[in-house]
């Protein structure tokens, strides 16, 4: 199988899976449709789906490294696909939560601001890192760690994602030929 096939195949996979993510309306503001994945979270074998998936998906970028996400839901699925791929897990905290020196970086979301740190140690130069997050709305956070993971030396080989915002456009923002996401919502 190519990695186009694979790659409708798991997509296939996301729409049946997407119909187990709630979407709350007006939260966590007025505007915004939040999209809750406790429900797949519940679920043992949804989330087994879900990791499996994202994992294949995080092999269409060849040799990785380590894999980075963000909290918090970020966490739920970091280290489970870097488990899955054999590779390191590198937290990306908010600021003040990681021990040792760090570096950081500021991003916009969808609805603020935020900082963002890891640990200054935790790439070596010309690592392949994949960056994974449980939704890719404006890419902001995403790109912030990217920017992390090029200053300390590392190779950005892709971002995945759980869920996708289309009508957002972060896709655009990081480049749409290393973005994958399982669920796409447009």
């Amino acid at each position: 199988m190519n990695r186009n096939t694979i790659i409708e195949e798991l997509k296939k996979q996301g729409k049946s899976i997407g119909l187990s993510i709630a979407e709350i309306s007006n939260y966590p503001e007025p505007g915004v449709s939040f999209k809750d994945i406790t429900p797949v979270l519940q679920s043992p074998e949804l989330f087994n789906r879900v990791n499996t998936a994202l994992a294949d998906l995080s092999k269409c970028f060849g040799k990785t490294d380590l894999v980075i996400s963000p909290e918090s839901r970020g966490f739920l699925f970091g280290p489970v696909i870097a488990d899955r791929l054999g590779t390191g897990f590198i937290p990306a905290r908010k600021s003040g939560k990681l021990p040792r020196a760090v570096i950081e970086e500021s991003y916009g979301k969808e609805y603020g601001t935020d900082m963002i740190q890891i640990h200054t140690d935790a790439i070596e130069k010309g690592q392949r890192i994949i960056i994974i997050d449980d939704v890719l709305a404006t890419g902001g956070t995403a790109k912030a760690i990217a920017r992390m993971v090029e200053r300390l030396g590392g190779i950005v080989a892709g971002y995945v994602f759980f869920i996708e915002l289309c009508y957002l456009g972060g896709s655009n923002f990081l480049g749409n030929d290393k973005v994958l996401s399982l669920v796409e919502y447009n």
